[in-house]
C-alpha cells in the first residue's frame, strides 16, 4: 500500500558520460547532487545512475547514492526505475529505491520500498518526490 509522502529534493545533474556499447543498447551514465528533506531532516543527496535506452523508446535505470544529514548521519540507497524522455529533452522516471540508513529516525526506511517520481528538466535540473511503501 502505497503510504505517506516522506520526502521531496532538488538538485542539478553533475556529470553524464556515455558507456561503451558492446552490442547491447547504448547507456549512459548520470551524476547528480541534490539537497531537500527526507522525514523531515533536511539532507544532501549525491547519486550516480546508469540508464539503458531501450529500443521501444522507453529508458531503464539503476542508481546507487548516498545522502547526508547536517549532523553528519548517513544513508546509503540503491534504486530502480523506467521512464521516457521527451524530444524537448525532458526525462521522467518512476521506480523504487532501497535504503541502509545510519540515523535512527529513519530506521524504518530500511523495511520498505520507498517509491519515487523523478524528473530532468533538458539543463540538467532535477526533482525527485518520495513515498514509503508500506
Amino acid at each position: 500500500m502505497l503510504g505517506e509522502k516522506i520526502g521531496e529534493i532538488s538538485g542539478k545533474v553533475t556529470m553524464q558520460r556515455v558507456l561503451p556499447n558492446l552490442g547491447g543498447d547504448p547507456k549512459m551514465e548520470t551524476s547528480f547532487q541534490a539537497t531537500g528533506s527526507v522525514l523531515g531532516t533536511d539532507i544532501k543527496d549525491t547519486g550516480t545512475y546508469v540508464t539503458i535506452f531501450r529500443p521501444d523508446g522507453t529508458q531503464y535505470g539503476e542508481g546507487q547514492g548516498l545522502m547526508i544529514t547536517k549532523d553528519g548521519k548517513t544513508a546509503t540507497w540503491t534504486g530502480h526505475g523506467v521512464g521516457t524522455m521527451k524530444k524537448d529533452g525532458t526525462a521522467t522516471y518512476r521506480g523504487a529505491l532501497y535504503f541502509q540508513t545510519m540515523p535512527p529516525k529513519w530506521a524504518r526506511l530500511n523495511k520498505v520500498a520507498v517509491l519515487f517520481e523523478y524528473a530532468v528538466d533538458a539543463e540538467g535540473n532535477t526533482h525527485s518526490d518520495y513515498w514509503e511503501w508500506k
